[in-house]
């Protein structure tokens, strides 16, 4: 990690994105004690044309204010999922689910994220990560590296390194701390500590004798600061070997092969801790400075209509998002979060929209517990999706018709297709409930007797393919605070990095 600080007034003499050793000053950001950054992906050309267009929108008068950022990222919540998800929310409360108003919705500023990446008209959640963590564009698939890296080559990541956000935010002396029910190794977390040519490298059994270190090891081993304040999520089996027992379920806990349990490397660090379940969530004290680790699933946090069914529990996603305020807002010096809904990614891959539009709600309650517990004149908040799915809204239902139900103009008005079977407003251009390879007749099924309100149904899809893909359209982003003025309009993905250094102060102007 390699992190060029500037002072506010100097860097705003700069006429190029590139820094170096000579021009590095400290001084206090405008209206905070902060010190400004020129990170080391300064000089490519993605990040030099994003914060080129930021500072464009800031003007010379900008200056930065927040002394707070909290980054939300529904993972996979497009556009029709935030339309269909504002319906199922309201309709869950018992209200009119069409004029709902979601809290992300609230937020004053809003913009379209463009989301392809360096390779890829549609893009994956690693190198969509990257770009709002690092401001950079990169390859599908890798982590935290900019676009000269090879896809699965080790000796490629050499001189391909950047800085993240939070990265910058620990070298400034700000707390850090990361939210998810995806395991916290998954790709969205993980582009805000770690550099893997592979987003699947999640422990030492996918790396083999590459020679890269595994992403649950680059997280134990962040050198960054003085580390993170608080790790919130899932996938406590990438940080432990099969020789041990898992401490909530009994089974082996993990599948490392280096026989090493990397939550030892946790706890063994003064006034840190590791809780796994709801009953270690409920003791701990996240007011006071001892840094938790929470990982609460071998592999992902459960679903949210699925939380019932957890004999040991788990905490809300709001609930997690509280605890991580709580603990961060000890910092006099401000923070930097990040809190992901990673589990609608997943559910729409299995073209299961309850449970993706169930779990856009649950990320919605954690962004209003957010705007509750802070300060709007000192916290900038985003909300915004990595990408989006191929979930459509769609038929002419009534309004009030159940959006999970099937297509009704109205009380006996069922509609149907044009091979006289009902259909539901919600579909999917591809997934795994389609008509299969080979088949010699494509029958559809017939919904008439099918609950297809119930959390188990899969939706229809056009096309047959093993999961659900992602899709490619622009993404919302909404805003508030300070800074969130610079949240408008259609703007590139990894502009949401700059918008977040330069209206934290964490980053230098950069023309």
């Amino acid at each position: 990690m390699r992190i060029i600080f500037f002072s506010l007034a100097g860097a705003l003499s700069l006429a190029a994105c590139v820094a170096s050793a000579s021009q590095t000053e400290t001084a206090p950001a405008v209206g905070m004690e902060r010190t400004s950054a020129s990170p080391q992906q300064a000089s490519d050309d993605y990040y030099v044309a994003a914060a080129a267009r930021v500072d464009e929108r800031a003007g010379d008068a900008f200056k930065p204010k927040a002394r707070n950022v909290i980054l939300f990222v529904g993972d996979g919540m497009g556009i029709s999922t935030v339309t269909a998800g504002r319906i199922y929310a309201g309709q869950q409360l018992g209200l009119d689910g069409e004029s709902y108003r979601l809290a992300m919705e609230s937020l004053p500023y809003s913009a379209f994220s463009k989301t392809y990446s360096h390779d890829a008209q549609v893009a994956d959640s690693a190198s969509t990560a990257t770009a709002m963590m690092s401001g950079v564009k990169t390859l599908s698939r890798t982590l935290g590296l900019r676009s000269g890296v090879a896809y699965g080559n080790c000796a490629s990541v050499e001189g391909q390194g950047t800085d993240s956000i939070f990265e910058i935010a620990e070298a400034a002396g700000l707390s850090t701390g990361i939210v998810s029910t995806a395991r916290i190794t998954h790709a969205t977390p993980a582009a805000t500590y770690s550099e893997s040519a592979s987003r699947d490298w999640e422990d030492d059994t996918e790396v083999g004798d590459s020679g890269c270190k595994d992403i649950a090891r680059q997280l134990i081993e962040w050198p960054a600061g003085d580390g993170f304040e608080v790790v919130l999520g899932g996938g406590r089996g990438s940080f432990m070997p099969a020789s041990i027992a898992d401490p909530e379920t009994g089974e082996p806990a993990g599948r490392r092969i280096d026989g090493q349990n990397l939550i030892d490397g946790w706890t063994s660090k003064p006034d840190h801790t590791f809780i796994f379940d709801q009953a270690g969530f409920d003791a701990a004290n996240f007011d006071s400075d001892t840094k938790v680790m929470g990982l609460f699933e071998p592999s992902h946090m459960k679903y949210t209509l699925d939380r019932a069914e957890d004999e040991a529990g788990e905490p809300t996603l709001s609930e997690l998002t509280k605890a991580a305020i709580t603990r961060l807002s000890r910092s006099e010096d401000g923070y930097v979060l990040l809190v992901e809904g990673g589990r609608i990614d997943h559910g729409h891959h299995a073209t299961n929209a309850a449970r993706a539009l169930a779990d856009t709600a649950a990320l919605d309650e954690a962004v209003a517990a957010a705007l509750e517990m802070t300060d709007a004149s000192e916290t900038l908040i985003i909300v915004t999706a990595d990408h989006s799915h191929t979930m459509t809204i769609a038929g002419y239902p009534a309004r009030g018709n159940d959006i999970l139900g099937k297509v009704a103009y109205g009380p006996g008005g069922m509609a149907r297709a044009d091979d006289g079977k009902p259909y539901t407003t919600l579909s999917y251009a591809n997934g795994s409930t389609g008509c299969k390879p080979g088949a010699e007749t494509c029958v559809r099924e017939d919904l008439t007797n099918v609950d297809t309100t119930d959390k188990d149904f899969h939706q229809q899809t056009l096309i047959f393919s093993g999961s659900e893909t992602h899709a490619g359209e622009d993404v919302p982003v909404y805003a508030s605070g300070p800074g969130a003025e610079l949240i408008r309009g259609t703007i590139e993905q990894n502009e949401i990095f700059h918008v977040m250094g330069r209206a934290s102060g964490l980053l230098s102007r950069e023309n």
